[in-house]
């Protein structure tokens, strides 16, 4: 990798910086691309009705402003326009968008495209970065003043004679110097206040977009440049300035944040960051990141898999498992100390803020459910497949059996190479616990008597298919069918462990009782459980499966 034929790009020297001292108070201008720069850049652009689906999903999650196309593209991009406008399918507060070159023809046509719109920003721009000037267009810095200049007085001419006529009520302009990132700062400054002179005192609203077109330096870096150039703007109080980040260095979210504390206003960009190349900054991850720090973010994400639904079926393009707030696997945890964490912090609950480890925000806040928190494999831990189990199916595994099952669920996903459902583990528990009957099995009991302190217990066992009356006793029943145990088959054991609760707690007196034994024998602690109505039935149960899970019997 010849990483010598690249050139590092020459630092900003600004030391009056500000912006990182400073912190995100409030959400920006939210203005989404999608319909214009995430269109052109898919493999099959957006129909008609997509493009018009989508305007309303933007619409209803909260966005006021929506760069719907470049209507001088194409027929269809103007048509596009002109059935919003027509069919009266902008709200009242919806400003929307549209993008030119700096060409009188084009203008025209831009324009053209939103006669009888009620809220509209026309959106200019012209190459400004070393790069274009000399390469592309042989440009030198006067001329490519002069061509936004003259788009920018083009357009005050055509709103002019619009506002004649009653083309739109309310017009914005917005100015980009493209590919801002890899512009002189001083040039930028230089050319945006050329074309803020030509535009200012007209009663209409001013933008002045700075693109990091080619996301060339660090964030920090681009951050210095948008404080310098807001600083020297003109008419700085009555202008919004805006960003349009896109992600070729993987770092578009964290570029405009330090640009919004580096005195920014507006943001642009698109749901889960579609644009061309690597993409533009994702608005749904910026969003989110500010209702994390308890800001509202002016956006509705409330349920996002509707979003999810929406973008994969328009765009043929695949949202991340792992997307920060929308990835399928981002509210779920396979290892082991993670599950753990998680599942003593949701048993917590502390008041006020929410502080639930590995887990910045509540996944219900985005419409997601709590079941898939915790998944199991390989990789989880012994209290991964015990908050399966109290989730899913109520059972309250103590400890000592936490840690005697979490190794056969882990066996089992290793020799299965497989993610574990939560059925499969609740088969996996009653097989290893609950429903074992050989070689010992508790066909039926008789009445017990009680005397004082003592009870004497009588029951049929069955053992490897020979059925057998056994009497006991001793201090209550498990007691005393321990005893029976002993003096009938020779088995002395120790009951270690012993804990019983009711699984299904709301159904009162029908709920079933479940009960954890472990008993030592041989020098050997084995565990057993048993399930019934009665809990009496359960606790016998539990011992005779502890039993037949010992080597010993």
């Amino acid at each position: 990798m010849d990483y010598k034929k690249y050139r590092p790009g020459e630092i900003l020297d600004f030391t009056a910086r500000t912006w990182p001292g400073k912190q995100l108070q409030k959400a920006p201008q939210w203005c989404s691309v999608d319909l214009r720069d995430g269109n052109q850049s898919l493999v099959t652009p957006l129909t008609m009705e997509q493009k018009l689906e989508f305007f309303q999903f933007l619409v209803r999650i909260g966005f006021k402003e929506i760069e719907v196309g470049f209507p001088a593209a194409s027929d269809g991009e103007f048509q596009f326009v002109r059935n919003l406008i027509e069919k009266n399918l902008v709200p009242h507060d919806v400003t929307i968008q549209v993008l030119t070159q700096s060409r009188e023809p084009i203008i025209r046509r831009t324009f053209e495209s939103l006669r009888g719109a009620k809220n509209a920003t026309v959106h200019l721009y012209n190459a400004t970065s070393p790069l274009f000037r000399e390469v592309v267009f042989g440009n030198s810095k006067e001329k490519t003043i002069e061509l936004a200049v003259y788009g920018a007085e083009m357009f005050n001419k055509i709103a002019d004679e619009f506002a004649a006529v009653g083309g739109v009520e309310k017009f914005n302009f917005e100015y980009s110097p493209e590919c801002f990132s890899q512009t002189e700062p001083d040039f930028a400054v230089e050319i945006c206040n050329a074309v803020i002179s030509a535009w200012h005192g007209r009663n209409r609203g001013i933008i002045i977009n700075l693109p990091n077109t080619v996301e060339s330096f660090t964030p920090n870096v681009h951050a210095d440049m948008i404080e310098y150039v807001c600083k020297k703007l003109i008419h700085r109080d009555k202008i919004s300035v805006s960003l349009h980040a896109h992600n070729d260095r993987g770092t578009a979210v964290a570029a405009t944040e330090l640009c919004l504390l580096a005195g920014a206003d507006r943001v642009e960009g698109t749901l889960f960051g579609n644009g061309e190349r690597t993409g533009n900054a994702d608005i749904i991850t910026l969003a989110m990141n500010l209702y994390s720090q308890g800001i509202n973010p002016e956006l509705d994400f409330s349920n996002i898999d509707k979003a999810i639904e929406l973008y994969e079926r328009a765009t043929c393009l695949p949202v991340h498992p792992r997307h920060p707030y929308a990835g399928e696997l981002v509210y779920t945890a396979f290892s082991g100390s993670h599950q753990d964490a998680i599942r003593k912090g949701m048993a917590a609950k502390p008041d006020g803020f929410w502080q639930i480890p590995y887990l910045p925000i509540d996944p219900a806040d985005v419409g997601r459910g709590y079941d898939p928190i915790i998944r199991v494999n390989s990789q989880s831990g012994s209290s991964s497949a015990a908050y399966i189990l109290e989730t899913k199916y109520g059972m309250h595994l103590p400890k000592p059996v936490q840690r005697d099952f979490g190794p056969i669920v882990t066996a089992f996903s290793d020799q299965n190479a497989a993610e574990i459902s939560p059925k499969k583990i609740y088969e996996l528990f009653a097989e290893t616990y609950v429903n074992l009957e050989s070689p010992y099995r508790l066909i039926s009991k008789r009445d017990f008597v009680q005397d004082f302190e003592m009870c004497s217990f009588t029951c049929k066992m069955e053992k490897r298919g020979e059925e057998k009356i056994i009497e006991g006793r001793g201090h209550g029943v498990i007691d005393a069918f321990c005893h029976a145990l002993a003096e009938n088959y020779g088995l002395q054991f120790e009951i270690e462990h012993y804990s019983q609760h009711a699984l299904d707690a709301t159904e009162g007196a029908k709920s079933r009782a479940i009960t954890y034994v472990g008993i030592k024998l041989g020098g050997v602690t084995t565990y057993g459980a048993g399930i019934s109505r009665s809990t009496t039935n359960s606790a016998l149960k539990a011992v005779v499966s502890a039993l037949n899970k010992s080597e010993h019997c």
